[in-house]
């Protein structure tokens, strides 16, 4: 077959792509995802049972809310990286300054704070099970939404993949917040950012294999 009737046949077949397919499939993706995750953190480990009272407290909503905004970061950089050619943009920029953010509020809470205090604050009563959990609960989140990247059109396998492990990881976070009894920034900043970073490596390591077209 000549070169131009290849060209042809398949310009024929072309399907104009909709516009909103990417946050479409992301939506159906992280929707069930987060149920899953939400399922497995009230079966597995419950909620808080003092969740009214955490609810009034301003670092309970700084769990939620740090966590939610690397989700949305996160977000943003997969979905460019699933369409071919789009470059990262500032999603990377935006990334670093939200967690130097954390990180310099736990270093401002560790530096005046009572020096008896910050062991405590540091490692809390959970460090050993925090990044772990929260790498478990993350798997419903991390199975879909690498589906939802499997169904696109990912050039940087590598990139992608880590972007939707970050994304899965830090919305596995928001979820963990209603469980975990942690309420100090810098624990925060360590063990939960740890725990983010796990489905984060995973995906990288696996979206080469995973991903390729």
């Amino acid at each position: 077959m000549k070169t131009d009737d290849l060209v042809a046949m398949l310009s024929k077949g072309a399907v104009a792509v909709e516009p909103d397919a990417t946050a479409r499939r992301f939506k159906t993706a992280l929707g069930w995802g987060l149920f899953g995750a939400t399922l497995v953190m009230a079966v597995w480990l419950g909620v808080r049972p003092d969740i009214r009272q955490a609810a009034m407290l301003s670092m309970f909503w700084m769990k939620v809310g740090s966590s939610s905004l690397i989700a949305v970061a996160a977000y943003y950089a997969a979905a460019r990286l699933a369409r071919p050619g789009m470059r990262l943009g500032r999603a990377p920029v935006f990334l670093a300054a939200i967690f130097l953010l954390i990180w310099l509020l736990g270093a401002a809470a560790l530096a005046h704070a009572e020096p008896q205090a910050r062991e405590y604050m540091i490692f809390g009563d959970t460090w050993k099970v925090c990044p772990l959990n929260i790498a478990m609960i993350s798997a419903p989140l991390f199975t879909t939404a690498m589906w939802a990247m499997k169904g696109l059109a990912p050039t940087r396998p590598t990139l992608a993949g880590g972007a939707t492990g970050l994304l899965s990881g830090a919305m596995s976070a928001a979820v963990y917040s209603l469980h975990c009894p942690e309420m100090s920034v810098t624990f925060f900043g360590i063990w939960y950012v740890i725990g983010m970073f796990i489905p984060a490596v995973l995906g990288a390591l696996a979206g080469p294999r995973l991903l390729h077209w």
